[in-house]
């Protein structure tokens, strides 16, 4: 298996998150690997995305953790938050379910990206603005120049979505995490964003933890799957094993409900994986408009 002994960037051991009476997370484990997209599967209120919020130290105020949550070797959870305030953005970032409420309507996208790294990295205001350029077009924003000069009202959904990936990705985190980041979009866009994140993966090495409720989207990118249920982890592994012989009576019940069979079909040589074609509207022709088809759609 693709980087199977290559070591973690960030190991979440043993989490538990408790707010007042209620335990949100009883004893997580996820390790993110280097070039890697990590699936973390379950219904609302399982605790996947409270998971994600701890390793940036976002949690709700008065939220009690345990455990432990390692990046190169540092516990993020024991860190002063002036400390955490220079993790956040610079070594993990975070891409959210809705664009529209992360970024700021009043703020060209350019200068959203370009003040994460001249708060991060340091660099004058020209450096900032031909990198925010480049990011744009990495993620596949046409016309990336003159998109940098325009607001968020002025894209589609699709869009603002990459463009939450390039403020995300501004400061050349290791760990990247995306929470629910296709919910909000209509299916050949969803396959798009997939796409890109599995590209940006594998081009940049990134650690990715994609948080889903939808084994079929997860089924298309991930590496290695962990299926979550009341703050525990039901069982971890790679994509191929939880998804064609789960362990666990909770998974298998999860693939029984998607409308497809076999969700861990690895994909054919022209990367099709059995779903209609789609295209990515929000991709211009030549821009990136290829898509990954999902399974379970």
């Amino acid at each position: 298996m693709r980087g199977e002994h290559v070591p973690a960037v960030l190991s979440v051991e043993g989490l538990t998150v408790s707010i007042g009476e209620h335990e949100i997370l009883r004893g997580v484990d996820i390790a993110l690997r280097p070039g890697r997209v990590h699936g973390l599967a379950g219904e609302s209120g399982s605790g996947k995305t409270m998971t994600g919020l701890a390793a940036l130290g976002l949690l709700p105020h008065g939220a009690r953790t345990g455990g432990r949550v390692v990046l190169d070797g540092r516990d993020l959870l024991g860190l002063p938050q002036r400390d955490l305030n220079k993790v956040r953005g610079r070594d993990i970032a975070m891409v959210f379910q809705d664009p529209a409420t992360s970024l700021h309507p009043m703020l060209s996208v350019g200068r959203q990206i370009t003040e994460h790294m001249r708060h991060h990295l340091g660099l004058g205001k020209a450096e900032a603005r031909a990198r925010a350029v480049d990011l744009l077009g990495k993620v596949r924003i046409p016309g990336p120049s003159a998109a940098a000069d325009r607001y968020p009202h002025q894209f589609s959904g699709g869009m603002r979505q990459r463009i939450a990936i390039a403020i995300a990705l501004a400061c050349g985190p290791k760990v990247l995490i995306a929470d629910e980041p296709t919910t909000a979009l209509d299916v050949t866009v969803q396959a798009g964003i997939l796409r890109l994140l599995r590209g940006l993966c594998d081009d940049l090495g990134l650690a990715v933890l994609l948080v889903t409720h939808d084994l079929g989207v997860m089924s298309a990118v991930a590496d290695e799957v962990s299926v979550m249920r009341d703050g525990l982890v039901m069982e971890t592994g790679a994509r191929s094993q939880v998804l064609r012989e789960p362990a666990h009576p909770y998974t298998r019940a999860l693939l029984d409900a998607l409308p497809r069979h076999d969700p861990a079909a690895p994909p054919g040589p022209d990367g099709s994986t059995g779903a209609p074609p789609g295209t990515d509207r929000d991709a211009s022709p030549g821009a990136g408009g290829d898509v990954l088809p999902m399974e379970g759609q």
